[in-house]
């Protein structure tokens, strides 16, 4: 387990582009924290730390955005789902296993779907406060 202090928006991005720089296919990341935390923020430094060029959005609407870098990321938002069977729908188990990364958002609603592989970030704080960031696996 690893415990970081950031005290900004610019601090939790080069955080998570520093794990995307190790990720590698197949793996899975999990992201849990309230709304505001910096979810999001982790995940757009992941993504530049992946080669993805382009700013990496939270996909509430859609629930899984697709990017393209050094491997493909998936970027899966749990937010407005309702069942771990609505997720499963979404073909989780092919993206957790594939050729690519998968990143996933409110990753709390899905934690028995998660595989033993997965790499946990807890990220608390809000407002101006600095985040705890913990990273597990």
């Amino acid at each position: 387990m690893l415990r970081y202090e950031s005290r900004s928006p610019e601090e939790t991005q080069r955080l998570g582009e520093a794990l995307g720089r190790r990720l590698k296919a197949g793996d899975v990341v999990a992201t849990i924290g309230e709304l505001g935390a910096g979810k999001t923020c982790f995940l757009q430094g992941l993504a530049r730390g992946l080669g993805v060029t382009e700013t990496a959005t939270s996909p509430t609407f859609v629930l899984i955005n697709q990017y393209r870098g050094r491997l493909p990321v998936y970027h899966v938002d749990a937010f407005r789902t309702t069942s771990l069977a609505e997720l499963l729908d979404l073909g989780l188990e092919e993206l957790f296993y594939g050729e690519g990364v998968t990143v996933v958002e409110w990753a709390d609603k899905l934690l028995p779907l998660l595989p033993p592989h997965a790499v946990t970030v807890r990220i608390s704080g809000l407002g101006d406060e600095p985040r705890e960031i913990v990273i597990e696996g």
